[in-house]
């Protein structure tokens, strides 16, 4: 049975060998900070969703904060690669292999305003994951030398977010039975 995980990959394996995969340096360079810059937009949105209930480890909302600032630092690092003090508009809809999002920004759908740290980790490690099969990819199929080099580094700076997420998870506690279940619900309907 297919996965939408496993659809995902598919759809990021037929991008990467597309002629659209095969961007020149400064192309590959416009999407990468795109792209980084999207990630620390959703880590500031998972820290959001985590600091909304009291109850909150609210040093996972001090990992996703610092991991904004370190997914726009590598924008600013990359902007600083190529000379640039501003990046030119990239089209990162290639990169996002059907699913509406980057390979490392979970669909705003994914958060829940009741759910647990727990729960915000593990959308983390799958986006991060995801980056890691994304740029591995790319680093496989890129007939570009510099392209092929930054994309591998790129994949390595991913395996060190992937083992970050998987430490804070054993620290976490397991989500709370009915964690959905808002005990004070909106009184609010459309």
């Amino acid at each position: 049975m297919s996965t939408p995980a496993d659809a995902f990959l598919a759809a990021m394996a037929d991008a990467a060998t597309s002629p659209e995969a095969q961007p020149s340096l400064e192309s590959f360079m416009a999407r990468a900070i795109a792209m980084e810059l999207e990630t620390g937009q959703r880590y500031d949105e998972l820290a959001d969703s985590v600091e909304i209930d009291n109850e909150s480890n609210l040093e996972v909302v001090k990992l996703f904060r610092a991991m904004a600032g370190v997914e726009r630092k590598h924008a600013d690092a990359l902007l600083r690669q190529m000379g640039w003090t501003d990046a030119p508009p990239a089209s990162v809809a290639a990169w996002h292999a059907g699913a509406g999002e980057g390979p490392e920004a979970a669909a705003s759908e994914e958060l829940h305003y009741c759910m647990q740290p727990y729960h915000a980790l593990q959308i983390a490690l799958r986006n991060e994951e995801r980056a890691v099969c994304f740029f591995g990819l790319l680093a496989a199929v890129a007939s570009s030398g510099p392209v092929r080099g930054v994309a591998s580094a790129m994949e390595q700076e991913e395996r060190e977010h992937v083992a970050l997420m998987k430490a804070w998870i054993a620290k976490v506690p397991l989500p709370r039975a009915y964690w959905a279940i808002d005990p004070d619900p909106s009184r609010y309907s459309d």
